[in-house]
Parts: C-alpha cells; sequence; structure tokens
C-alpha cells in the first residue's frame, strides 16, 4: 500500500481522475478529516473540501497505477508511507 497526496482542484480534473483510475485494478480510498470514501466516486468527492489536498491510499501501488495517479500528486513533505 502506498499513501500520498493529491489535488483534485476542478470539476473537471475530478472527472478526469475518476476516468483514470476506473480501468485500474486495487482499491483506492480518499481520506479527508475522518471521512473515507472510494476514489472511484465521482459525486462522494465533491463532499470533500476541494481546496484543501487529498489523502489517497493506493492498495495496489503497480507502476501503471502510480504512473496514472501522477498527474494528481502533490508534495506535502515526508507522507509519502509505503506498508
Amino acid at each position: 500500500m502506498k499513501e500520498v497526496w493529491i489535488r483534485l482542484s476542478s470539476t473537471r480534473e475530478v472527472q478526469t481522475f475518476v476516468g483514470a483510475l476506473a480501468p485500474l485494478e486495487g482499491d483506492f480510498e480518499l481520506i479527508a478529516d475522518h471521512f473515507i470514501l472510494d476514489a472511484r466516486s465521482f459525486m462522494g468527492i465533491f463532499t470533500f473540501d476541494l481546496t484543501k489536498p487529498l489523502h489517497l491510499k493506493v492498495y495496489n501501488d503497480s507502476n501503471v497505477n502510480m504512473t496514472a495517479i501522477a498527474p494528481y500528486r502533490i508534495d506535502m513533505g515526508d507522507t509519502d508511507h509505503e506498508q
């Protein structure tokens, strides 16, 4: 598992992010405050405050999956955790 921070600043970015995750293998969870949701949930993402970075858990950190989320990743210091 890999944990990263992402930013989704617009409706279009949310749409492309969810579309990028759709064909991928494995689970992806977005976490904000105490809420966790499936990162493939287009409508669910809009319940989060998109002005803030989102914590993403990637349960299959294959090269394909990590490449797909790369455009959305942001550097939040030492927050990359491999488990």
